[in-house]
């Protein structure tokens, strides 16, 4: 029996419509819904509606639901139609007329956002995780090829001297700024709606919403009830467009690396057990892993839209159009989880050749440097700029020590400093390390 039943019979395919696949959904957050059940559980102890004897049996029945939630015993149905029901059912059966009581106060609305929250927050803190160790990995690279000259590009045209040092600690950098929307979006949706019910409140009951929020590990409440149901979609936002960023960077680190793998470039080597055959041509090794990291990023902008999009134009409160965030938040934080772990299991194997990469500079690498040699001479840039293209017939094969002790800044070209990326990286570990009982 779904909770809203009032004894009148609902044509099967509204049911399945309404339905849809929300139950899977709510299978992965079960585990949060019943830690939110608890909380709630809890302040109805506070306002008089349980007592402490049918607070601790509803606490024993949770934690026997969680064990068989998590053994895969128990798992919502599309005819439970929520993790709502599931958990309600499941205490009635048990407990009889005190697990009626355990809706009191509340309602989908709020229990669903607190359990999504929950998933979001210990999913934002996974991806954090896994994006610093990212950054640790691209560091060791880093420091590993500091001074394997390669060309730098651009339009694909080479343009002037690079290391395949620089370029891992140049996309390290990058993720340490994507570690940062992380944390902030962590932030943003670490806020307890328990307690708004429908977005109204509830009358005659003082419900302790702020000691409830400081149980589940929230560091604050939404004070005024509305404002709940107006971030629904909202706040999964910042969620799904930090995990964006981090798959925008990985879009861009597997498109390098794919190209880098051709016979044409052949700078890299990738693990073998990251790569498939073809089914008719013995000679390939296909850069399937990267390629499909690389395409990952245009599924999570995807479900980006939906969020950016569905909610415009809702007048204020709940609507069932809102059910379907729930889903693209998921399915975006999975995709996410999936992307970084790609990465992070590939890059201890990635291989630079430094032969290739060497062979591949050619002369006019040097141009701009040879420019500025003459200006160092006294020549004007324009000048010296005009006298570098009319002389590159004669610029050397670059050598890797000459190249490199041109550069005298740190961040360029045989300068790289993953020390100080790694400090960065210390910033994190706080919140990264973080037990959720120090979330408040």
């Amino acid at each position: 029996m779904v909770l809203w039943d009032k004894g009148q019979d609902v044509a099967a395919w509204v049911q399945r419509f309404t339905v849809g696949e929300d139950y899977r959904w709510d299978t992965l957050l079960l585990p949060y819904d019943i830690e939110g059940t608890r909380a709630h559980a809890a302040g109805l102890v506070r306002t008089g509606i349980l007592s402490d004897e049918e607070f601790q049996a509803i606490s024993e029945a949770l934690d026997a639901l969680q064990a068989e939630v998590q053994a895969g015993r128990v798992v919502v149905r599309p005819e439970d139609e929520d993790a709502h029901t599931v958990i309600e059912t499941f205490l009635t059966k048990r407990l009889g007329d005190v697990g009626k009581k355990i809706h009191t106060g509340r309602s989908r609305n709020d229990q669903v956002l607190a359990a999504l929250r929950l998933f979001l927050k210990d999913g934002l803190r996974k991806a954090g995780r896994q994006v610093a160790r990212l950054i640790e990995q691209l560091c060791e690279l880093g420091a590993r090829y500091n001074d394997a000259l390669m060309p730098g590009y651009t339009h694909l045209q080479q343009a002037m001297p690079s290391t395949a040092g620089l370029w891992a600690l140049g996309y390290a950098e990058l993720l340490l700024s994507d570690l940062a929307a992380l944390q902030h979006a962590f932030e943003q949706v670490n806020v307890s709606p328990l307690g708004s019910a429908a977005g109204y409140g509830v009358p005659f009951l003082s419900l302790p919403r702020e000691e409830v929020a400081q149980r589940l590990g929230f560091r604050t409440v939404q004070l005024h009830v509305t404002a709940v149901q107006l971030s629904r979609g909202k706040l999964e936002l910042h969620a799904v467009h930090a995990l964006v960023q981090v798959s925008a960077t990985l879009n861009r680190m597997a498109s390098d690396l794919v190209l880098f793998n051709t016979q044409e470039f052949g700078f890299v080597e990738l693990p073998p057990e990251f790569c498939t055959g073809s089914s008719i041509m013995p000679q390939k090794q296909n850069p399937d892993v990267l390629e499909l990291v690389r395409a990952g990023y245009h599924r999570l902008l995807a479900e980006l839209n939906v969020l950016l999009t569905l909610p415009a134009n809702l007048p204020s409160g709940y609507h069932r159009d809102l059910q379907l965030t729930k889903e693209a938040t998921i399915r975006c934080m999975l995709s996410a989880h999936d992307l970084l772990m790609a990465m992070v299991q590939l890059l201890p194997g990635l291989r630079f050749r430094r032969d290739r990469m060497q062979a591949a500079c050619t002369p006019s690498l040097l141009a701009t440097a040879e420019a500025l040699r003459r200006v160092a001479d006294g020549v004007p840039f324009r000048e010296a700029y005009r006298q570098a293209a009319a002389a590159l017939d004669q610029l050397p094969h670059p050598d890797p020590q000459t190249v490199l002790k041109a550069y005298h800044v740190d961040g360029y070209p045989g300068r790289g400093r993953p020390d100080l990326l790694r400090q960065q990286l210390q910033t994190f570990r706080s919140w990264l390390e973080r037990s959720e009982q120090s979330d408040t």
